[in-house]
């Protein structure tokens, strides 16, 4: 008995893809991943991290990006858009792509029922792999509480932040007030 190979994608095809569809999609080793549709409560606390963010950055060479922006990871070849994105500099833009860029400082992850195992296992350390990557936030979509993961000389750094506490960006100079964004989100 034989086996059907399936369909290996290249990145070309999936940004092919990606113009000409109406859902956003995730592509790493040649596999293309439709995205999950979020729940208001994810919506909202992906806005106010970066609406704190913008605040904390007005004036300065960093930018907040939503999760419209495509972010490729070169060591890992994974393309995926991110809940928020802080690039700080110019952009620079993957080759096959002027819609996808490869240097995000920092990434923030609202996890959701069922993306949180992805979220705080294999993606983040996909993240981590990325040189241009400093911090990685992941927001509970359970609990207040954030995870930040600050890259250090020796590695990652995991920091934990619950209610009345603040998520540390260290390579940002900047906190992000757990019980202000949950409670502007809506949250209880």
């Amino acid at each position: 008995m034989t086996v059907a190979r399936h369909h290996e994608y290249t990145f070309k095809e999936y940004v092919s893809l990606e113009e000409n569809s109406s859902v956003k999609h995730e592509f790493w080793e040649g596999e293309i991943y439709a995205m999950a549709g979020g729940t208001p409560e994810h919506a909202a606390l992906a806005m106010y991290v970066g609406n704190a963010l913008i605040e904390h950055l007005r004036g300065g060479p960093c930018r907040v990006y939503s999760s419209d922006l495509n972010v490729r990871l070169k060591p890992t070849g994974l393309a995926t858009y991110p809940d928020v994105t802080v690039i700080c500099g110019p952009l620079e833009r993957e080759p096959e792509s002027e819609g996808t860029v490869t240097n995000p400082r920092v990434i923030v992850e609202v996890t959701s029922r069922g993306t949180e195992k992805y979220d705080r296992g294999e993606k983040l350390q996909q993240y981590q792999q990325a040189p241009s990557i400093e911090c990685v936030v992941i927001v509970s979509h359970r609990e207040r509480r954030m995870e930040a993961w600050n890259r250090t000389a020796s590695g990652f750094q995991r920091s934990e932040a619950g209610p009345t506490a603040k998520a540390r960006i260290d390579c940002l100079g900047c906190d992000l007030d757990v019980d202000s964004i949950y409670d502007a989100a809506g949250m209880p």
